[in-house]
């Protein structure tokens, strides 16, 4: 009883040790590889694949430089005879133009492919042969697609900047990202070519909003250069700008007429209200809100500055006009008892005053006339004197 046991125990010792041992990874290594599924290639460039592999503990010995280990790839099935398109050592004209650039006996297996075509569209196999090792991995594959990749553009805001990026893939001289932008406003780049991202930074102005930006990605192949594009349109939130105030027919109005002032202002989001306030003693006077301000029949009182205020969530900008009113006008004229002539000129705002001193013999009668003019028109008056020793003649 007590020896059946000891024999029980020390099995059960071998078996922990034994799947000690495997867990630590020395006798559970298995056939595996890595490498990405999906590739974009470029028609006319190359793509690279990067690869590795491991192996069974068991095949170690035969992956040494002895056995010159030989890595082959295998295309839309795992038939060496039927699907091989790449052998390392062995180049045939029916094989694709590439090189294994991995070292294999690292378990490297990266492999570059020259000349992208079509025909290199499909699912790849890696095979490797070293002496008494022969495996193809068949569960993780890699797909290659030979379409033109369209570069990746995003708007990141770090007071701010564009960027755009794009897949690098493999092309000789390396692909370049350029900016461009409609309208057109001058623009500043740099670029981290080993990455293939560009950067365009700039501080955001109401001048950007609705301006599209676009990035082109130019791959310089060897029969001709292939580009892709993308843009995105900057949409930019701003305060009132170009705030300005328009009157019709004009700021220098005939008194009696209709007028109208128009305040417009550029902002984003639109603006919320405008707001017209008048000068009137040093002190600023509201009227009302809305973009016009009318005025059906314009007298002296409304002679004056106005201004105009554009407000939206983000600020407020200001515009003023002078308002000029003109007047037509007419000429009254009568003698005084004194013998002096005076003749007014009614509505003229800013006055203007002149004498004349007549010398005459008690015989002699004058016939006088007193004419103004403004750019609305004439006035005039004809006076008849009666002979005296002196009359004068005022002119307002």
């Amino acid at each position: 009883m007590f020896g059946h046991f000891s024999h029980t125990t020390c099995l059960i010792s071998k078996l922990f040790l034994t799947c000690l041992y495997c867990v630590v990874g020395v006798c559970c290594r298995d056939f595996s590889i890595s490498l990405p599924q999906n590739f974009q290639a470029l028609s006319g460039s190359c793509v690279i694949i990067k690869c590795r592999f491991e192996i069974e503990e068991k095949h170690d010995i035969n992956l040494v430089p002895e056995s010159a280990a030989t890595g082959l790839w295998l295309k839309d099935g795992d038939k060496t005879n039927e699907h091989l398109v790449f052998h390392s050592t062995d180049h045939k004209s029916n094989h694709f133009n590439g090189k294994i650039t991995g070292n294999l006996l690292e378990k490297n297996c990266t492999t570059v492919f020259y000349n992208v075509s079509s025909k290199h569209t499909g699912r790849y196999y890696f095979r490797i042969e070293s002496g008494g090792l022969k495996y193809v991995y068949t569960v993780n594959t890699s797909t290659i697609n030979t379409l033109p990749p369209n570069p990746q553009c995003s708007c990141m805001w770090s007071r701010s900047s564009l960027r755009c990026s794009a897949e690098t893939l493999c092309s000789s001289p390396p692909p370049t990202l350029t900016w461009s932008s409609t309208p057109r406003i001058p623009l500043s780049e740099s670029s981290r070519l080993e990455e293939l991202i560009s950067d365009l930074n700039f501080t955001a102005t109401h001048r950007q909003h609705r301006v599209t930006f676009t990035c082109t990605i130019t791959y310089q192949l060897q029969d001709e250069n292939k580009t892709a594009q993308d843009n995105i349109t900057l949409h930019v939130q701003y305060s009132p700008k170009n705030t300005s105030v328009s009157v019709l027919p004009s700021s220098s109005v005939l008194e009696g007429r209709s007028v109208t002032l128009t305040c417009s202002s550029d902002a984003n989001p639109a603006v919320l209200n405008y707001t017209w306030s008048r000068e009137s003693e040093g002190q600023m006077e509201q009227l009302q809100t809305g973009h016009t301000l009318t005025f059906d029949r314009i007298d002296l009182k409304h002679r004056g500055w106005y201004h105009c205020t554009a407000q939206n969530q983000h600020g407020t900008q200001n515009s003023s006009v002078m308002l000029d009113i003109q007047c037509e006008y007419y000429i009254t004229a009568n003698l005084t008892l004194s013998h002096s002539l005076q003749c007014k000129v009614n509505y003229k705002m800013n006055s203007l005053r002149s004498s004349i001193t007549l010398h005459q013999s008690l015989t002699h009668t004058s016939t006088l006339q007193c004419a103004s003019n403004n750019t609305h028109g004439t006035a005039s008056q004809r006076i008849y004197v009666t002979p005296q020793v002196s009359s004068t003649f005022y002119r307002h």
